[in-house]
């Protein structure tokens, strides 16, 4: 069988970590930041990891 390709474009917004798990950066932090309060923007700052009903889909993309 061929090597199989990396998605570029998913491998620039997600990340592996040692145990398997997929992380992602948060949304909601491009624009119209003034109307949302400080708290907000403090708690979108992070990654979190990407949801059970996408994982499959986004480790099709991420092979290695």
């Amino acid at each position: 069988m061929p090597k199989l390709k990396t998605h570029r474009g998913a491998a620039k917004r997600f990340r592996k970590t040692a145990g398997g798990k997929i992380l992602r950066g948060q949304t909601k932090m491009r624009h119209i930041l003034t109307g949302k309060r400080r708290k907000s923007k403090r708690a979108l700052r992070g990654t979190t990891t990407v949801s059970d009903a996408d994982l499959a889909q986004v480790k099709r993309l991420l092979p290695y």
